[in-house]
């Protein structure tokens, strides 16, 4: 099948480049020159485990070709996806400028027989709105679906390949039939291929990632209430969580969520209930929520350090908004810093793969470290952010060593306390008490 996949980001290339795995003919169209000129080399704009070798595997195989020419790509495409961001307003609504300004584009060159179908994230009655844009430009009715994407960063060539779910949101049967033979080598496992109206699956992807928020943040408040009642959210999550109604996934306490979708999905439907007179209460408080969280770990350290950081030296492991991936995007480690560098702080940093994006944003205010112990070199404090595998098995004698104080506060309970006491340490976590030598 011919596709044109309309977004070279991380959904676009991701799912582009796994049609092509199951021998489609795929054309990624992008309008960042130096993007596509990238791709063409075989250089990958975006950190994801897997994704450049199917990429460099499907290139080589000439199924999967990059352009910026979008009306060549358009033309002979049976399947149109568009798969570009959808950012938060200033009012917290989805912008969708760069959807329209693709939907323009794309409406000369499409076919009669092509379907449009919209990956983006986007509010109820995008879909619609589509369908009429086309109608009124040429006279005809279009086929426009709609098709969420599930895919969690840092595993999203395994989510894409094996998914729990396929929704597609369609008008006419047929088009159905056509997206269900496009999937099929993906739901060979009997995954469900749901079907329903483009209304509907607009607004499952939005719900879906509002509840998974809403998991992030209780379990966040619940740990911060561990900590004023002696209690211990560890013991909790796991007494809660063996309810087979309730479960232990997005039951890990923190700092908070990030990234490209929660945040800005959570407030894109917070504003969709109130665009139609409904209070969204529960969405606004995942939001507060997340947001005060982000400074859980600053407000541990100015306690201990009696608001005096000026001239102090602060490890920070971690920068992206979670491991295996290098999206710094709303990332809780940024909040730290920020504060940390206001309050006069030395900070040295140290993240496997996010390191490049942060020195564009903060340039020579950092330091940044080749290795996580430089990152601790005569720190008076380490600061975690981001559960990489690369931070849970420490030589704790060689980490103690290196510090100017032997005092960690980790933003996501990667060590036990009480080893963490035996080995020296003042130890900070989350929803659980603090413990010293």
């Amino acid at each position: 099948m011919k596709i044109a996949m309309i977004g070279t980001g991380y959904v676009g290339l991701v799912t582009g480049t796994c049609f092509a795995d199951t021998g489609n003919d795929v054309t990624c169209v992008d309008n960042n020159q130096a993007k596509i000129e990238g791709l063409l080399r075989g250089v990958v704009p975006i950190y994801e485990p897997g994704l450049s070798e199917l990429v460099l595997r499907n290139a080589a195989a000439g199924r999967l070709k990059f352009t910026t020419d979008l009306p060549g790509a358009v033309r002979s495409a049976r399947i149109v996806y568009i798969a570009v961001g959808t950012p938060s307003s200033e009012s917290g609504a989805a912008d969708l400028s760069a959807l329209w300004a693709v939907v323009d584009a794309v409406i000369p060159h499409l076919n009669p027989q092509s379907i449009i179908v919209v990956k983006s994230t986007v509010p109820v009655g995008t879909n619609r709105g589509i369908f009429e844009r086309i109608r009124k430009a040429t006279g005809r009715d279009a086929d426009v679906a709609s098709n969420p994407e599930f895919l969690k960063e840092g595993a999203a060539i395994n989510d894409f390949m094996f998914p729990d779910r396929v929704v597609v949101g369609v008008r006419r049967e047929e088009v159905a039939e056509v997206l269900q033979e496009l999937y099929a080598p993906f739901l060979r496992t009997d995954k469900p291929f749901l079907v329903m109206s483009p209304e509907s699956a607009e607004l499952t992807k939005y719900v879906a990632n509002a509840l998974l928020s809403t998991k992030i943040s209780f379990i966040n408040e619940m740990a911060n209430l561990c900590e004023g009642l002696h209690g211990d959210i560890n013991d909790v999550r796991r007494g809660i969580g063996h309810d087979r109604r309730i479960g232990f996934a997005f039951l890990f306490p923190g700092v908070g969520y990030g990234g490209s979708c929660f945040p800005k999905d959570v407030r894109a439907l917070a504003t969709m209930a109130r665009e139609h007179q409904l209070m969204p209460r529960i969405l606004e408080a995942v939001d507060s929520v997340n947001n005060e969280q982000k400074k859980v770990l600053i407000r541990k350290i100015e306690e201990h350090f009696h608001g005096d950081l000026a001239g102090k030296t602060i490890g920070v492991w971690g920068l992206a908004f979670k491991p295996r991936t290098d999206d710094i995007r709303e990332a809780p480690a940024l909040v730290l810093i920020d504060r940390l560098l206001a309050l006069g702080a030395r900070v040295q940093v140290f993240d496997p793969e996010a390191m490049e994006n942060v020195r564009r944003e903060y340039g020579d205010r950092l330091s940044y470290a080749a290795k996580p112990l430089s990152a601790a070199q005569d720190a008076d404090a380490l600061a975690i952010n981001t559960e990489w595998g690369d931070f849970r098995n420490p030589d704790f004698a060689e980490l103690k060593a290196c510090m100017r104080r032997p005092l960690v506060f980790d933003g996501r309970n990667l060590y036990e306390p009480a080893a963490m006491r035996d080995a020296g340490f003042t130890y900070y976590s989350i929803g659980r008490t603090t413990v010293r030598p």
